[in-house]
Order: C-alpha cells, then structure tokens, then sequence
C-alpha cells in the first residue's frame, strides 16, 4: 500500500493508495493487457467492468471500483443490469459518464443474448426455450407473458409478446394465445411468463391456467408442449417436472 502526498489550499498533506494503480502492474494481469495476451474468457466480471469503467479514483483503482460494484450485487451482473444512471451514481468513484457506459455495456450484452429466431433452429430441450425467452423477462420488474410459435419440426417461427402487466400478474387468455398461433399457422406451442419477485415455484394459479392451455392444445391440435417460468435466478419447467 502506497502513500503520496498533494498540496489543497496550500496545506500539504499523505494520503494513503488503497488498491495499486493498475498501470503498475505486470503487464499481465492488468485487465487490458490480460484480455489481449489471453483473450476475454481468462478475465474475472471485476476485470472486464474494469475495461468498461476506464478509470478508478485517486485511491482506488478501475479494478477495486469494479470489485466494490459487483459486491453491492453480490455479484449478480443481471441485478447490476436493472441499474439507471441515478442508481450507479450513488457509489463513489462512479459519474455520468462510467455509468452510461456501464449501462450500455450490459444492455449490448442483453441484445446479444436476445439472438434472432433464426439463431435458435430447433427447441430440443426447455433450456433451448429459456435462451429463446429469458433475455426478455428475467430481468423485468413486472410480469409479462411470451409464447413460442414452433413448427412440425420444433423450429422456432415466431416469438410474440402476449401481455404484460403489474409485479404480482399479468393476463394469459387462451383466445389470444391460441388465436396467435392458428394465425401464425405453428404446430405446437410454448408459453412463459416472469416472476419478478424471483420465486420460480408456480402458483395455484399458474397451474390452473397451464392446465387449461394444455386443454384447448390438445382440443385444437396444437399443443402445449411447455409452459416456463422465468427469474433472474433461471427457470422452472412444468414439461420438466412432469405438469404437462
């Protein structure tokens, strides 16, 4: 730990370096340095929020501000994803300008998870369904319902938004549901909503209406073949627990 010493208004005075300048590093284990020498997989979330902070502050480095960051989070980067500006502004070290780009880091991130239809050929398991969905509803604050449109061959046609609505429910008609998917003309269907409070267990609810989707699939033709429940802990599945 390093000490030096400024003069403010004329008084001179040590301040002590809590966490070492990056620049006095190895060359090899500073963040920018490491990502180039050994490529993006071999850094730490610290190490990488510290590429995108840029700077730390005059007693702490870009790498202690990125540690202190996600421990506010527990380390939780779909928690610190929630954040707006005001939120990361309030911790020391962070202005305008690393939060924007703190923001913006993780909102690519997110598109890049949200990958086009065509990225996703064919569901074969609920996880395939999850990576279909979560980027829109893991990390909402209130609920909302998706569906999958799938065709004879479980590849994916069409990802539509069926409703949204407050942080303890949202509306799951089966007219809806059922008349999106004869209208886009699928052969079988899965359906998801979020828990924003966490909790993947189903309600009463949720299986009351499950069990009626499931009903008018198996009327119509067009089954229910899952129906998943999202946080930003993961995913239930009534199709893996054996509820459909």
């Amino acid at each position: 730990m390093g000490v030096f010493t400024v003069m403010a208004n004329g008084q001179k005075g040590s301040y002590r370096i809590a966490d070492t300048a990056i620049r006095t590093w190895a060359e090899e284990d500073r963040p920018r340095e490491k990502l180039i020498l050994k490529g993006r997989q071999h850094l730490s979330d610290a190490e990488l929020l510290a590429i995108i902070l840029g700077s730390g502050t005059r007693s702490e480095s870009a790498l202690g501000l990125a540690r202190r960051l996600l421990a506010a989070f527990d380390q939780n980067l779909l928690e610190l994803g929630k954040k707006n500006c005001a939120d990361l502004m309030s911790f020391h070290g962070i202005g305008e300008a690393k939060a924007v780009a703190v923001i913006a880091a993780l909102e690519l991130g997110r598109r890049r998870e949200a990958l086009p239809v065509a990225q996703i050929p064919k569901v074969t398991s609920s996880h395939d369904a999850w990576r279909a969905l979560a980027p829109f509803l893991s990390e909402l604050d209130h609920e909302e319902c998706w569906m999958l449109c799938l065709n004879r061959s479980n590849h994916i046609t069409h990802r539509i938004q069926i409703s949204t609505g407050g942080r303890s429910g949202t509306v799951v008609d089966a007219k809806i549901i059922y008349g999106k998917a004869l209208e886009f003309k699928a052969s079988g269907i899965i359906i998801a909503h979020n828990h924003p409070s966490g909790n993947l267990q189903p309600s009463d609810s949720d299986k009351k209406i499950t069990k009626s989707l499931y009903a008018a699939g198996q009327q119509l033709d067009l089954p229910l073949l899952d129906h998943l429940i999202i946080s930003s802990k993961g995913y239930y599945s009534f199709a893996d627990d054996r509820m459909l």
